[in-house]
C-alpha cells in the first residue's frame, strides 16, 4: 500500500493492513527473545499460577497491575487442570507477556523504536506519539482463549480519544487459528464502556449501549507473518479461541498523543514515557 493512501485507508476502515512490514529476521529475533523470557519464567511466582486459596484473586490482581513497568508472563485460562497443575509444558501453556517489554527488553525496546513506527503514527494522526504498553501474545494451539468484542480506547482513554494499537503478526493468522475478527467503519461508533481504577479497585464501567458487532458483519483480518495492522482505539475487534495445532504468535505495542490528557483513572499509569 502506498504512503500517501495510508491514512485514508484507515480514516475509512479504522484500521489499515500493512504486507511485509516486519522482515524475517526481526521475526526470528522476537520470536527468539521471547522464548528465553518463558524459559527464565518461574510458573510458581505468586500471582501468575492458578491457586484455590482465597487470596488468589488479590494476588492475581496485583501481579497485573504492577505490570505496566515490568515484563511478565501470563497463563492461558485453560493451561491448568482441576488440581492446578500445568496440563502441558509451560512453553505452550502462555497467554502472553508483557506490558513494558518496549522499556525494559533490549530486543523489544530497539524493535519498538523503528522510527518508521513514528512516522506512521503521526501520519495517522498522533501528533505526538508516546508508547504505553507492548505485548506478546502467543495464541497458543488448541488452548489459545477467546478476546471478547472490546475497543482499546477503553484501556487507554485519553481526552481527545488517541490510542492506536500496532499488531505485528509473527506467525500466519487466519480463521483456523484464532485471527482479528473487526467491524469496518466501527471506529465511527461510541465507547462502549471504561475500564477504571479508583481508589485501588478496578472496575468497568458501562457509557453506552451500542451493541458489539453481530457475526454476519464482522469481517476477518487474515495476514501472513511480517504484516503490520493498524486500529483505531473506537475499533471494535475479537479473536475466537484457538482449537487448531498452530499457534498464532504476534505482538502489539499502544500508544497514545502526547497532547491528549491521559486519565489518571486508567489501569496503566507511567507518567510521559517516549
Amino acid at each position: 500500500m502506498q504512503v500517501e493512501s495510508r491514512a485514508a485507508a484507515f480514516e475509512a476502515a479504522g484500521y489499515v493492513v500493512i504486507p511485509d512490514f516486519t522482515s524475517p529476521a526481526e521475526i526470528g529475533g522476537l520470536r527468539a527473545r521471547a522464548e528465553e523470557l518463558v524459559e527464565a519464567f518461574d510458573p510458581r511466582t505468586a500471582g501468575a499460577v492458578f491457586t484455590t486459596r482465597d487470596d488468589a484473586k488479590t494476588k492475581s490482581e496485583q501481579y497485573f497491575f504492577t505490570s505496566g513497568t515490568a515484563v511478565r508472563c501470563f497463563f492461558e485460562e485453560e493451561a491448568f487442570d482441576a488440581a492446578g497443575a500445568l496440563r502441558q509444558p509451560k512453553q505452550l501453556s502462555i497467554n502472553k507477556i508483557g506490558h513494558a517489554l518496549h522499556e525494559l527488553d533490549p530486543v523489544f525496546a530497539r524493535f519498538s523504536r523503528d522510527p518508521r513506527l513514528c512516522d506512521l503514527a503521526v501520519e495517522l494522526g498522533n501528533g505526538d506519539p508516546r508508547v504505553y504498553q507492548s505485548m506478546y501474545i502467543f495464541k497458543q494451539p488448541h488452548i489459545g482463549g477467546e478476546v471478547r468484542w472490546h475497543q482499546d480506547a477503553t484501556y487507554f482513554v485519553t481526552e481527545p480519544i488517541s490510542v492506536l494499537t500496532f499488531w505485528f503478526a509473527l506467525e500466519r493468522a487466519d480463521r483456523t487459528n484464532g485471527c482479528l475478527w473487526t467491524q469496518r467503519g466501527g471506529h465511527r461508533t461510541p465507547l462502549r464502556e471504561r475500564f477504571v481504577v479508583e481508589d485501588g479497585k478496578p472496575h468497568m464501567e458501562s457509557l453506552d449501549a451500542t451493541p458489539w458487532p453481530y457475526k454476519e458483519s464482522a469481517e476477518p483480518i487474515e495476514v501472513d507473518a511480517g504484516t503490520l495492522v493498524v486500529f483505531h482505539g473506537l475499533l471494535p475487534h475479537y479473536s475466537a479461541p484457538n482449537r487448531s495445532s498452530s499457534s498464532r504468535h504476534a505482538y502489539t505495542i499502544n500508544d497514545v498523543d502526547g497532547r491528549a490528557t491521559y486519565a489518571k483513572t486508567n489501569w496503566l499509569q507511567r507518567g510521559r514515557v517516549d
